[in-house]
């Protein structure tokens, strides 16, 4: 809890050091809803966290960075208060403290441990499925899948719950969730307040990288989902149960998908080797590493079982590629997956806070307009 405050604390007295400033205004959505307060509340100070996206422009463009006395670093800032609130947030929220601070560790363990599972599992039989079904049955991959698929739903949905309360936000409307999806789509606060990219992964140079690798790694993730979701459908609903041939819908877009997956991955770990660690949380490296190496080792043993489905080595890589999925989905809610379960949300926040500014304008221009305006155009005074 101290060091929670102590971060928060920090946070608070950047943020009011660039509320003076204002030399970044037009960076990023965070500049705008920080220029809007005057004080920062703690749950100010989680929602402009989570409304950065550590592009770093707002740092190398900072006169007020070390060795100057302020010593500003403010993506540090955001970021430690970030990265704890996820934490915090988590259900449970142990697990979200412990995949934090040994995040590679735990995520190589559950893949080992899950593949040994599945692998033991043979011995149940198959009940003479075909292809990987005649290694483990249909009905028990859904009695293992469903239940891991439906946990980070409820998890995420309760952690989301606390952030909105944490921040104050308003109820969410409909077109506010969609102005949120919409900039979350285009990954619209990587490209910089100028539109010429972020500064990650090399100091003051722009460069369009990161977002390209987000939107790889995003569609990437988007198709192996579609692909799963046809096959069930055709399954279920089609009585044409897997295996599917090469041209098959789920096979094009799930083989699409793991491409996409493993390129967008391993470019994403390039770029954060050569990022400068001293403007991202403070011990979360490990953690961020192991998620989108978690993440790229789903796609690439999912290609491999592919390409060697129909060899002797099937059975052992199905298991690989099983736990890794299933690690996945179990450790979703505590790795950095859930970022962007939190930033959409930001951004929702930030929609809401950007109605309520356009609406008070309009009031202010045309005070007849307003529904609580009286017959003479005077605002109705609240008699409370």
């Amino acid at each position: 809890m101290q060091m929670q405050t102590d971060l928060l604390q920090e946070a608070r007295r950047q943020a009011e050091i660039c509320n003076a400033c204002r030399y970044c205004e037009g960076y990023c959505s965070v500049f705008p809803a920080l220029h809007a307060e005057r004080a920062f509340s703690d749950g100010d100070l989680t929602q402009l966290a989570n409304l950065c996206h550590n592009c770093r422009g707002c740092y190398y463009a900072c006169q007020y960075t070390a060795p100057h006395e302020f010593d500003l670093n403010l993506p540090q800032a955001l970021a430690n208060v970030r990265q704890d609130s996820w934490g915090d947030l988590a259900f449970p929220q142990t697990a979200g403290r412990a995949f934090q601070k040994n995040g590679v560790m735990i995520a190589v363990a559950a893949v080992i441990g899950f593949a040994l599972l599945f692998w033991a599992a043979r011995a149940l039989g198959s009940l003479g499925g075909a292809g990987f079904y005649a290694v483990l049955s249909h009905n028990a991959m859904v009695a293992i899948f469903l239940p891991a698929f439906l946990f980070p739903l409820v998890s995420i949905g309760i952690s989301l719950r606390r952030y909105w309360r944490r921040v104050e936000a308003q109820p969410l409307k409909w077109m506010h969730l969609v102005t949120a999806l919409g900039q979350a789509a285009n990954m619209k606060n990587l490209r910089g307040g100028h539109g010429d990219g972020c500064n990650f992964e090399d100091e003051d140079r722009f460069s369009h990288a990161r977002r390209a690798v987000h939107q790889a790694v995003m569609h990437g993730f988007l198709l192996c989902f579609a692909s799963t979701s046809v096959a069930t459908v055709m399954d279920y609903a089609l009585d044409k149960p897997a295996p599917y041939g090469l041209f098959s819908l789920p096979k094009l877009l799930g083989l699409s998908g793991g491409l996409l997956l493993v390129l967008g991955c391993a470019e994403m770990i390039r770029l954060k080797l050569r990022s400068d660690r001293a403007l991202g949380a403070q011990g979360a490296f490990g953690g961020e590493i192991a998620f989108v190496g978690l993440l790229g080792f789903v796609g690439f043993s999912g290609l491999v079982l592919y390409a060697f489905g129909q060899t002797a080595a099937m059975p052992l890589l199905l298991a690989l590629h099983l736990g890794a999925v299933l690690a996945f989905f179990l450790l979703t809610p505590f790795t950095k997956m859930a970022h962007g379960f939190y930033r959409l949300a930001a951004l929702a926040v930030d929609a809401q806070r950007l109605s309520d500014l356009s609406q008070r304008a309009s009031m202010s221009m045309n005070p007849s307009a307003s529904p609580t305006a009286n017959s003479n155009g005077d605002l109705a005074r609240n008699n409370t």
